[in-house]
């Protein structure tokens, strides 16, 4: 018996009215792109609705400007977990976000499908099942309907062959002088199983990156951006 599940579904309806009541309150004016970020790192709320982000402030706050600044209309994020980072791209997108994790979304889907601002056209759509799976990438070019993706921010699966394959099979979706960025980069990560760094440090042999890492000697964190070049992103075999 998982306690944790009983207890998140049993409060879930008091969840719904205090987060309703949050972004509402959130959403009563319009906001900086500085304020969102800072919300987004701890939004609040509890159980299946507790939206926040494992990030560094710094470090996402110089990502979101730097995604601003292309004034992109579509955004793809693979690893939506507690949807801090959508909470940020559902206020940078002007027409489209596609957030997708291997966990059943449903219970948030009502919440953060209702990030972007009142004056907002941007839609939030939310995809669950496994992002290497064929049927599910094929899920994900039947809801982008042919467009392009202005920027594609993969924080899924953190093994070096999971990175590689989220790499590998979404980049071509995304447009020439787009972005494509990848969270824990750096050297010491506290697990095992984060191993972005290898991936990381075989791509930016071969493409125009930049690093955002507030803290060199940090564990774990660490943003890497990638710039699509105009013959695409590069293979990495």
């Amino acid at each position: 018996m998982d306690l944790s599940k009983i207890r998140k579904e049993l409060i879930y309806p008091f969840c719904r009215i205090e987060s309703k009541r949050l972004l509402q309150k959130f959403h009563e004016r319009p906001r900086t792109l500085k304020e969102v970020v800072h919300a987004a790192m701890d939004f609040g709320g509890h159980g299946y609705l507790r939206v926040k982000t494992m990030q560094i402030r710094s470090e996402i706050l110089q990502l979101a400007e730097i995604v601003a600044e292309i004034q992109p209309k579509t955004i793809l994020e693979i690893g939506t977990h507690r949807g801090g980072t959508l909470f940020i791209w559902a206020h940078i997108a002007s027409e489209l976000v596609v957030s997708c994790d291997i966990i059943d979304m449903r219970r948030q889907e009502w919440l953060f499908t209702k990030f972007p601002p009142p004056s907002s056209r941007c839609e939030v759509k939310l995809l669950s099942g496994n992002s290497h799976d064929p049927a599910f990438f094929q899920r994900v070019r039947n809801v982008l309907a042919e467009r392009l993706v202005d920027f594609l921010f993969i924080d899924g699966d953190h093994t070096e062959e999971g990175v590689s394959q989220d790499y590998q099979m979404y980049k071509d979706l995304v447009r020439p002088g787009g972005l494509i960025a990848f969270h824990d980069i750096v050297d010491n990560q506290p697990y095992e199983t984060n191993q972005v760094q290898f991936f990381w440090k075989k791509l930016k042999k071969i493409a125009d990156v930049v690093e955002i890492i507030e803290n060199p000697n940090q564990t774990g964190f660490g943003i890497g951006v990638l710039r699509v070049p105009a013959e695409g992103a590069p293979d990495l075999h």
